[in-house]
């Protein structure tokens, strides 16, 4: 699933008539970038959710075919946030764990990894971190040496945006109902529920004008 349906109020400009998964990073939109990369490490079924300017993102991904994909949308009015987008595609889902990436990001981390994660009854949840950005420097969680996902920890890092779900980890969560990830993740993380790995690779939340030129301006 690519998470596609925030309005992207931070681009100012960039986005006042173009949703930000279509914004031209390296070349090309960003959702294309992951499309290509899902497509060469073996995924078929895609889920995108969208809300702001829908019918953009659905003219230029279409059914997914020009990527050798099956692409469906869940469409929201109002946006639900990323847990709430979630929790409103499960139906398009199933019922086996499925990899969740924000469209928002630009990250060299291989994809084929997530087709390998195995999520068994202890587990909910297997997400991706890397090593703080500049605009999150307290991070967001830690790695315990069984790669168990932490709250506390001397070393915080940020969630990626990019993670592997079981439908489980939404059970409680009410359909329709608008929430963050974030505080979903934290519940289960305080169950000991989530594991994860720390990814030192390229990768950066494209969430300003001015990451998004650093991306545009380093080759």
């Amino acid at each position: 699933m690519i998470l596609a349906a925030g309005r992207g109020k931070r681009m100012k400009e960039l986005t006042k008539e173009t949703p930000k998964p279509l914004i031209l990073t390296k070349g090309k939109p960003l959702i294309e970038w992951h499309l290509e990369k899902l497509s060469a490490t073996g995924f078929q079924d895609i889920i995108i959710n969208i809300c702001y300017l829908p019918a953009m993102i659905k003219n230029f991904v279409g059914d997914g075919s020009s990527w050798g994909l099956n692409v469906t949308y869940s469409e929201e009015n109002p946006v639900l946030e990323t847990a709430g987008g979630i929790k409103n595609a499960l139906p398009y889902l199933g019922d086996e764990p499925f990899a969740v990436i924000n469209a928002d990001i630009f990250s060299n981390f291989d994809y084929a990894k997530l087709r390998l994660i195995n999520l068994d009854k202890t587990c909910d949840g297997y997400i991706v971190l890397v090593e703080n950005p500049e605009h999150n420097q307290t991070g967001d969680f830690g790695l315990s040496e069984n790669n168990s996902v932490v709250l506390n920890s001397e070393n915080l890092h940020t969630f990626s945006g990019i993670a592997v779900y079981h439908p489980r980890l939404f059970n409680n969560l009410k359909k329709g109902v608008r929430m963050q990830l974030l505080p979903l993740l934290k519940t289960s993380i305080s169950d000991s529920l989530i594991k994860g790995e720390l990814f030192r690779g390229m990768w950066s939340d494209v969430g300003t004008p001015k990451r998004l030129a650093l991306i545009n301006k380093v080759d």
